[in-house]
């Protein structure tokens, strides 16, 4: 499912990037490649800059640091395995393959998994503690 997801983002992106181009071809005043992905990319970065400063605001209110925590790290494997995978087709030191991401992606989900149910445990026990110890207080 991941795989396919990948493959209809790179499609739509592939179609927005001729969608640009062939308007950039009827402005009065093309614009070079750079200038494009300038424009391009500054303006999608407020759009999604203004979606995301929000969210997490709240979440930030809502002590939800882990969740923030979550999506940056999230976005950057996401970011890193694109990475390696490209440097792979560069230095031919290996293949490009989307499974090789996706396997990669599911490996930090499932690692985020295990942390996430140690956590949980960890913070159970802390709160019994505390609990004790209330209940050692008062009584």
């Amino acid at each position: 499912m991941f795989t396919r997801l990948m493959y209809w983002l790179v499609s739509v992106i592939a179609r927005l990037h001729e969608y640009f181009l062939k308007i950039n071809d009827y402005t009065s005043v093309p614009l070079n490649d750079k200038e494009l992905h300038f424009l391009i990319i500054g303006v999608l970065g407020i759009l999604i800059l203004w979606v995301v400063y929000p969210l997490f605001k709240y979440l930030a209110k809502k002590d939800h640091v882990m969740v923030i925590a979550w999506i940056y790290v999230f976005t950057l494997m996401i970011v890193l395995t694109f990475a390696i995978e490209i440097g792979q087709g560069i230095t031919h030191t290996g293949s490009v393959e989307m499974y090789d991401v996706v396997a990669g992606l599911a490996g930090f989900m499932a690692m985020f998994f295990a942390f996430s149910i140690i956590r949980m445990i960890y913070h159970a026990i802390l709160d019994l503690i505390q609990e004790h110890r209330q209940k050692k207080a008062a009584g």
